[in-house]
């Protein structure tokens, strides 16, 4: 009897975990919304817990009146613009670092993966300066050099793995028909890849959607501030208005979520189709 209780015990406290893990994760997002709905008054005077006794949406009129909306299109541009650098020639570089041999491949290898171990933030001044020097200071393409280089170590630390485990089989299979080394790269390695290429894809969205740092050094002019820069023009803008804060921060996280879930759905269709590469 005490052995057949225990799975249900075992049950019972991963449920409660799952459980607490969930308030822990959702929360904060609900914490926002309600809070987003209130007036300045109602948040300092009602108590920041308290659901908002009318529900006003002058906040989100106020935040998006602010030119949110050219902020925004800043943000999608840049980050966009950096993905695709960043998975193309990080999967290109993991490709050769993986499936071709050549001499002091080992030396490359270990130069992308020691570029996780430099700090950004002592790369500022020097950064600071190639940019004022090549001309693109206080413009969205100052970002995407330094949004791709930082991230590249992660991004073909990642994919060279991944890459390595495929089996030489299909490439040589590839080989045999006709195909040359871009095409077995594109039509043949890279398709096998995708999970891979998503998972890192996701992480590296999360990461530049969120820099704030290389925006704040390399851009002067606000018309020209990506969303993370833009909302710390808010706080200055709103001065305690915290409401209207926490509605441009939930703002800022829709579409971040939005590409989230949809990446989401594409990654696990890759990890089924990846499982069959072996």
């Amino acid at each position: 009897m005490a052995r057949a209780s225990r799975p249900v015990l075992s049950r019972v406290v991963v449920y409660l975990l799952v459980a607490i893990w969930i308030v822990v994760t959702i929360y904060p997002l609900v914490f926002l919304v309600q809070n987003s709905f209130k007036s300045t008054t109602e948040f300092y005077m009602g108590g920041v817990w308290n659901l908002p006794a009318r529900v006003s949406i002058s906040n989100y009129a106020r935040v998006w009146s602010s030119h949110f909306l050219r902020y925004l299109f800043n943000s999608l541009v840049v980050v966009s613009g950096s993905l695709f650098v960043l998975l193309l020639a990080g999967s290109a570089a993991a490709y050769g670092l993986s499936r071709i041999r050549f001499r002091m491949r080992a030396l490359f290898y270990y130069l992308f993966v020691g570029g996780l171990t430099i700090p950004v933030h002592i790369t500022l001044i020097p950064v600071y300066i190639v940019t004022r020097t090549i001309g693109l200071y206080d413009s969205l393409w100052a970002l995407i050099g330094p949004f791709v280089a930082f991230n590249m170590p992660v991004t073909v630390f990642v994919l060279t793995s991944f890459m390595g485990d495929i089996p030489k089989s299909l490439e040589e299979a590839a080989y045999i028909d006709g195909a040359n080394r871009f095409q077995v790269f594109w039509n043949v390695i890279l398709p096998i890849s995708r999970p891979a290429v998503t998972a890192v894809g996701i992480y590296n969205s999360v990461i530049l959607w969120n820099e704030f740092i290389f925006p704040l050094v390399l851009i002067n002019t606000t018309s020209r501030h990506p969303l993370t820069l833009a909302l710390w023009n808010f706080q200055g803008e709103f001065s305690a208005d915290v409401p209207a804060m926490m509605t441009a921060l939930l703002l800022s996280m829709l579409p971040l979520l939005v590409v989230y879930a949809i990446a989401k759905e594409r990654l696990i269709e890759g990890l089924v189709a990846g499982a069959l590469k072996g």
